[in-house]
């Protein structure tokens, strides 16, 4: 069984550990408590393969920032996760995306934009096309998600371990063409 190593990323209070523990174990955390880090293991069947998911559950507060480069360098997929009812969350995201790329040393990396708490439309102060925006400059993928609602939470880390599985299929491609190109010039 192959496993994968996700990362959830994002601002404090945008609900990155909502998302993750309605994911792991289909409940709805009310209250806001901040996270240091938090680790769950899940068993799920993407494109009917079996697949371990170690979750990694990230601190949102920026005295934990010390920690980030040794989770993105052993991350094979990132959440990045702002919530529509705050701006600050979503530009937050670009810091966090340039310091992904810098420690992965790739522009390559599996990201999934995640807009999260889009059960709340009405305190909403980024926009879904701001959100389809970045993603698209990004060249990632884009869903708005409710924790609370369980709406796109279990497609938010589906689509993540597709884009990996995608990516590393990419790179044996490469790698073989690589090889036969070495082997016709000997």
């Amino acid at each position: 069984m192959r496993e994968y190593k996700l990362v959830v990323l994002g601002s404090g209070g945008v609900g990155k550990s909502a998302l993750t523990v309605q994911f792991v174990q289909g409940i709805f955390v009310e209250k806001y408590d901040p996270t240091i880090e938090d680790s769950y293991r899940k068993q799920i069947e993407v494109d009917n393969n079996q697949c371990m998911l170690e979750i990694l559950d990230t601190a949102g507060t920026e005295q934990f920032t010390a920690m980030r480069d040794l989770y993105m360098k052993n991350g094979q997929g990132f959440l990045l996760v702002y919530s529509i009812t705050s701006q600050a969350s979503f530009n937050d995201l670009h810091e966090l995306r340039d310091q992904i790329l810098r420690v992965k040393d790739s522009d390559d990396v599996p990201i999934i934009l995640i807009g999260n708490k889009c059960d709340l439309d009405d305190e909403r102060t980024v926009s879904r096309e701001q959100g389809q925006s970045l993603a698209h400059q990004w060249n990632c993928s884009f869903l708005e998600t409710s924790a609370k609602a369980k709406l796109n939470v279990q497609d938010s880390f589906l689509d993540l371990v597709r884009l990996i599985n995608r990516r590393t299929a990419d790179v044996l491609r490469r790698d073989t063409k690589k090889k036969k190109s070495k082997c016709s010039l000997l």
